[in-house]
């Protein structure tokens, strides 16, 4: 495997730290020979000593969290530094051997160094030495510990740190936690990401100039990427660019890259061109690397990911191209390296090294589609950064939940910046420090969650993937078995801290994702010791008090925690609250097709209830996840008839479908509803037609109703006209497009 030309391990030493009595006690640490007496009865003789304005800032940082811990205020002078009683900033320009982030900190004969090649290396040894060596800690954007104590003594120390990682990034917009964790910003990119729309937008050119697009299945679409064979398109995409580099002259790095779609171009030159590389990759990289000529001065980066994820065959990135490689599709439950499941990943990966170290790799530890769910990928974290600085890759971008919120999004950000700075660091010390720091007495048992977890996961063999489901299965890491383990364990950690409020809120938070996916499996499974329903009685159906209980203590606790939403694209905790009522209600009002025999004059696909027909009339409701108590036709319409067992007076027939667009799930054309009292003659009594455009993105349920006279019948016949292919400006287009059904009410 290669490795970076600046391969040099990062050094990192224990801190040593002697406080007084009161300091935190998971912050302190042996002690050795003393080297440096900073503080002493919260009185100090030194100064602060920095070269020159710019340095202004992180030295008053450090002024101000030493004031903090010790109550010792220390000067910041600019002038020589005398040999003792000082801390110095070095800042050396001249010497590149730490590069852009790199340090040294040195404490000696009553003297502290820090030196640099730039300040952002200064910043970083202000930040490193203050939760290294004097016990600071910024467990979150929120959460920040400083001890308190009125001494403060150092032993030598001689720590040189130059990350493996040259850009180390996480979604986060708050620059006071970034900078504490030595992460990097996108201040130096004019464009990022998915920008074929911004250089080229359809809006202005399509009408005139379709062929700019993407031709797909002979027909130009707006709604995909652009025809990087197009000579004028080169010129457009030049051109903006020399427009926006005059505005932004600083920023170093533009991205040139596909939309957040499919449909590539599949014209007969692009097809050609792909064709010979043996990969969509190929257009992409040959148009990139023609922009790039034109400003060598600058990085000019694209995507491969999902359809242009795979390395050319033919054609090298050129020197000032950016290759950024994205890890979504990848299983998480194991090491990239060692899961076969993630073979042609690793392959990509390679592939692309071989051709350029000019990497940007965009790994995903975030579970798009359940946000608050439980996700255990903890473990895999520090073997796959792992792997990718031992494959030549020198920047990684981790998207997480720092601005979403879901599981354990603290700790996972906590983890992911210290693997990004060192990826071979002690993780076992850094995740107990955390959870020490931020559940106080509750920490062992988050713990022991999280490793029960993880363990059951890996006994499980189950897959991981950042758009999965809190699904039951048998023996799986959320079976009924573990579940009820895993409420143990919580229930262990409230009592450790019940008197401690600040440590219950924080662990209760942690416990959300337990309680999302017991009322998921609740709401699937419907019945039995984990199911939401119970029969009365006298046989009806109703909501299982502590279901109800925990649905309010869900949503109640996730809108005081921050929690914006529950996956990526949806849905609030108060619309949550407002679904599951709205199932649990439709779901035990009866209605008089309730159980009754159902034939499909084409079969549903088994991949969602089994296929079995029964999904429309056993009385349970959808909502807006395909997953659940749907029927699904793909590329097939629907046709289903109720037989009611006796003639009844009937005045209304209802349904619904759904539409999620980004599943390929369309709304019927139209859906028929008819009624019969023999089976054999039918009466129309309404169609409904879509009622939403085919590109609207949320994933909604909408009903379908028809009210008439009321009249004799014993059959009822709904009927959907499926559009059968995806349309042209879909990801999808021509692939076969679903309809999902619901349940058919009859009153």
């Amino acid at each position: 495997m290669k490795c970076p030309w600046f391969a040099i391990p990062a050094v990192f030493l224990s801190a040593f730290v002697v406080f007084s009595s009161d300091a935190s006690a998971h912050n302190q640490a042996p002690t050795s020979s003393d080297a440096v007496h900073l503080v002493k009865d919260s009185k100090s003789v030194f100064s602060i000593y920095i070269p020159g304005d710019e340095l202004t800032e992180t030295a008053e940082t450090l002024q101000r969290y030493i004031r903090q811990i010790s109550g010792a205020t220390l000067p910041i002078l600019q002038q020589d530094a005398p040999d003792r009683n000082s801390i110095v900033f070095v800042l050396n320009e001249a010497d590149t051997a730490f590069h852009e982030d790199g340090f040294l900190i040195q404490a000696t004969d009553e003297s502290i160094r820090f030196t640099a090649h730039t300040p952002r290396g200064l910043q970083n040894a202000v930040y490193t030495f203050l939760e290294t060596y004097l016990g600071c800690r910024k467990y979150s954007v929120r959460v920040e510990v400083i001890p308190n104590t009125p001494t403060i003594i150092l032993p030598e120390i001689d720590d040189t740190q130059i990350p493996l990682l040259s850009f180390r990034l996480q979604d986060f917009k708050d620059e006071d936690y970034a900078a504490w964790h030595k992460l990097s910003s996108l201040e130096e990119w004019g464009l990022f990401v998915h920008t074929f729309d911004d250089l080229v937008p359809p809006e202005v050119y399509f009408k005139d100039h379709p062929a700019y697009f993407a031709e797909n299945q002979g027909v130009r679409v707006a709604d995909g990427q652009l025809c990087l064979t197009n000579p004028d398109v080169l010129l457009i995409v030049e051109e903006d660019l020399r427009k926006r580099m005059r505005i932004n002259s600083t920023a170093k790095y533009w991205s040139v890259s596909q939309n957040d779609t499919y449909i590539p171009c599949d014209c007969e030159v692009c097809r050609a061109i792909n064709g010979e590389e043996g990969a969509p990759s190929g257009s992409i990289l040959r148009f990139v690397n023609q922009v790039a000529e034109k400003f060598p001065d600058k990085v000019i980066s694209t995507l491969a990911y999902q359809y242009s994820r795979r390395a050319p065959a033919i054609t090298k990135p050129a020197a000032n191209v950016n290759i950024m490689l994205c890890s979504i599709e990848c299983d998480r439950s194991r090491p990239i390296a060692e899961n076969t499941g993630n073979a042609s990943f690793a392959r990509d990966v390679q592939e692309w090294s071989e051709l350029t170290h000019n990497i940007f790799l965009w790994d995903y530890v975030i579970q798009f589609r359940n946000l608050v769910s439980p996700f255990p990928n903890l473990y895999v974290l520090q073997p796959n950064m792992q792997f990718f600085v031992e494959s030549g890759i020198t920047a990684v971008f981790e998207q997480g939940l720092a601005e979403m919120h879901g599981e354990f999004a603290e700790l996972r950000a906590y983890l992911l910046s210290k693997l990004l700075w060192d990826p071979y660091v002690d993780m076992d010390s850094v995740m107990t420090d955390f959870l020490d720091g931020y559940y106080g007495d509750g920490g062992p048992y988050v713990r022991k969650y999280i490793d029960t977890m993880h363990a059951a996961l890996k006994r499980s063999g189950e897959g991981l993937s950042s758009f999965g489901y809190p699904f039951p299965s048998e023996d799986g890491y959320l079976s009924a078995a573990m579940i009820d383990s895993y409420r143990v364990i919580f229930n262990e950690a409230e009592l450790a801290v019940k008197d401690q409020p600040v440590y219950l809120e924080r662990i209760r938070t942690a416990r959300l994702p337990l309680q999302y996916a017991r009322l998921e499996q609740a709401k699937l499974l419907a019945y039995g010791n984990n199911g939401c329903f119970a029969l009365d009685d006298e046989g009806a159906r109703t909501v299982r008090p502590e279901y109800a209980a925990l649905l309010d203590t869900f949503c109640i606790r996730c809108e005081r925690d921050g929690t914006r939403k529950l996956w990526e694209h949806g849905i609030s905790p108060e619309e949550y609250h407002e679904t599951t009522l709205a199932f649990w209600e439709g779901s035990t009002t009866p209605h008089a097709a309730l159980d009754c025999t159902v034939a499909l004059t084409t079969p549903a696909s088994a991949k969602y209830h089994n296929g079995e027909a029964t999904a429309l009339t056993n009385g349970f409701v959808a909502w807006n996840d395909y997953h659940m108590h749907w029927l699904g036709f793909e590329g097939e319409d629907m046709e289903a008839t109720i037989d009611l067992g006796r003639e009844i007076s009937l005045s209304r027939i209802e349904t619904a479908f759904l539409q999620d667009e980004i599943s390929w799930i369309f709304l019927p054309v139209e859906a028929e509803f008819s009624v019969s009292r023999d089976g054999i003659t039918f009466v129309k009594l309404g169609t409904v037609p879509a009622s939403l455009d085919p590109a609207h993105h949320q994933a909604t349920r909408v009903p379908a109703v028809v009210s008439f006279e009321p009249r004799e019948a014993r059959y009822v016949r709904v009927k959907a006209v499926n559009m059968k292919q995806c349309p042209s400006w879909h990801k999808g287009a021509g692939g076969k497009a679903w309809i999902f059904c619901d349940e058919i009410k009859v009153y």
